[in-house]
């Protein structure tokens, strides 16, 4: 692509970065050159945005029912996985996934929530008293 067709369409992170493409200046070589966005890749990432929250909006719901432990929401909401929080955290994932459980999370101390707190950016309080 020629340096002046690099698109410049606004995206959602135009206020964060820039993407850096190859493109061909005027001699025919090839340099780099920041690109704002592009449309179609714009539209893909609204679309994967909504999909992403879709899920926090899931795992939240699944807490206020008492289905998985604010562990699982927060989870989500930080765009995490279970081997992420494992290595965030130390704790091997099948004690991730474990502490999914409401049950399982009641019995947490203080401790090992500090470590997830710790991971998800968020005080203990906040992630022992989970309102939604």
């Amino acid at each position: 692509m020629k340096k002046e067709d690099l698109p410049q369409d606004p995206g959602a992170l135009d206020n964060f970065t820039r993407e850096v493409c190859y493109v061909k200046n005027q001699d025919g070589k090839y340099e780099t050159a920041l690109s704002r966005g592009w449309d179609v890749k714009k539209e893909a990432l609204d679309n994967a945005w909504v999909e992403v929250n879709k899920r926090i909006e899931e795992a939240r719901q699944a807490v206020i029912n008492g289905e998985k432990s604010p562990v699982f929401y927060f989870m989500e909401l930080r765009l995490m996985d279970v081997p992420l929080l494992s290595g965030y955290t130390g704790f091997l994932a099948f004690f991730v996934k474990r502490h999914f459980k409401p049950s399982v999370f009641k019995g947490l101390n203080d401790r090992k929530l500090g470590k997830y707190a710790e991971a998800f950016d968020i005080t203990l309080q906040e992630l022992k008293n989970f309102k939604g």
